[in-house]
């Protein structure tokens, strides 16, 4: 898509991503909300939803620890035939 062809309602410049509001900077203004009135919105999430997503955590970094298992094995065991 060309720049031309962009319309001006597709770039969206009302969303904020950090809070600026920050005492100390000139356009501090401590009359401003925090969150502006909306409300953070909390999923409930199920315990056996919980537990699969501690299961996916797991297995996301079950590779890499056994990785670091296997070389931290593999320097004791060429550090025990060195040494010997």
């Amino acid at each position: 898509m060309s720049r031309k062809n962009r319309k001006d309602d597709d770039l969206d410049i009302e969303t904020t991503f950090a809070d600026m509001n920050i005492d100390g900077f000139r356009w501090y203004d401590p009359s401003r909300k925090k969150n502006n009135g909306e409300k953070r919105v909390r999923h409930k999430i199920s315990r056996k939803e919980y537990w699969q997503m501690v299961r996916g955590a797991f297995a996301a970094y079950a590779p890499f620890f056994v990785i670091v298992i296997l070389a931290l094995g593999a320097m004791v065991a060429l550090a025990y035939l060195w040494l010997s």
